[in-house]
């Protein structure tokens, strides 16, 4: 017995060390594409295209973390996440477009800004919700564990929720307004930095912290969890695991469309095929992170946003490439991402 509980102690050690060497690594490639671009640029420039980075990877973010709750807690192929995000861009534009009919876009103070694009963001969160529980309730529910069903289906759905987009609003770009607050900017160590991407940064770092809360300290993360392992257990034990896993989807969309109005208000425009861009930078942030790390898809995301910005000013057109290559070099290295469960 003693022995059984010495050996047990020393796993335990290792499997702890190991975790803090892939903790070390991780941490420093994320270093290393932070610090590679100081060797071309000028230190002003790199402390601009570096907070545009992070702004950017906390939009991709806001994405990702819905796709890696609803992909990589729930195991669901959802191809109609480039649609909530689409509809919620619209659903908050038209929201700011109301505000801007009264004449109070244009003449907000940086208070009024916040209060405007909270209200946009409600309304594209609340539309994200009702559209994810519809589609979990009558499609997705019905090919649960089948992925090709789930991947042909979620397709429809995108399909029809991007025809809807355009019957109701119209095929071309749509302007969206900003908020006169948004517009304006501070300097920071001689860098100009506009309001709009410290809100973005904060928005996406607070997500990030309210998921690992309920994930990890909340009775229903616990659940969540549990119901991923073993869904039967937990039917077992009084929980209703498809309403929660419903719900679960309702978040999941809920964030893919509160990042569709944000990116709507950074690009000041919408249009009905917006989404299919962002999912393909989703979808790389979270396989660089590793499928259901939340921790993970935070990372990726800094370093995609990152990477493309940094890129964008040296190789405008390998910008979008080098993700693929930093995917491709993380895969090789370790297969189920870099925060992936071995």
């Amino acid at each position: 017995m003693e022995t059984g509980g010495i050996m047990t102690t020393q796993t335990l050690g290792v499997e702890k060390s190991r975790e803090r060497i892939k903790t070390r690594i991780n941490m420093g490639m994320g270093m290393g594409i932070f610090l590679l671009p100081l060797i071309w640029m000028d230190t002003t420039t790199y402390f601009t295209l570096t907070v545009a980075g992070i702004s950017l990877g906390m939009l991709i973010f806001l994405i990702a973390s819905g796709l890696t709750l609803i992909f990589g807690l729930m195991d669901v192929l959802n191809l109609a996440h480039a649609a909530f995000f689409a509809f919620g861009a619209y659903a908050g534009a038209a929201v700011l477009n109301g505000f801007d009919s009264l004449g109070w876009i244009s003449t907000a103070s940086l208070p009024e800004s916040l209060l405007y694009l909270v209200s946009a963001l409600l309304a594209a969160g609340l539309t994200g919700a009702v559209l994810g529980i519809a589609t979990e309730t009558l499609v997705i529910r019905k090919v649960y564990g089948d992925h090709l069903m789930q991947l042909l289906v979620t397709v429809g759905v995108s399909f029809v929720i991007v025809e809807i987009l355009k019957i109701v609003w119209g095929v071309n770009n749509e302007v969206v307004p900003v908020p006169m607050g948004f517009q304006d900017s501070f300097i920071l160590w001689g860098v100009f930095i506009e309001y709009f991407r410290v809100v973005a940064i904060v928005l996406g770092i607070g997500v990030f912290a309210g998921l690992q809360f309920v994930l990890k300290k909340t009775k229903i993360g616990i659940i969540v969890r549990a119901g991923v392992e073993n869904r039967e257990i937990v039917k077992t034990t009084g929980y209703n695991i498809s309403r929660i896993f419903t719900l679960i989807f309702a978040a999941g969309a809920a964030l893919a469309a509160t990042g569709g109005i944000m990116m709507a208000v950074f690009n000041q425009a919408v249009d009905p095929g917006m989404g299919d861009q962002f999912l393909i930078f989703a979808l790389i942030v979270v396989i660089i992170g590793g499928m259901g790390s939340v921790t993970g898809s935070f990372i990726g995301a800094v370093m995609v946003g990152l990477s493309f910005n940094y890129v964008a000013y040296l190789i405008p057109k390998m910008a979008l490439g080098v993700n693929f290559m930093i995917m491709a070099v993380i895969l090789l290295i370790r297969p189920k991402g870099l925060f992936g469960k071995e």
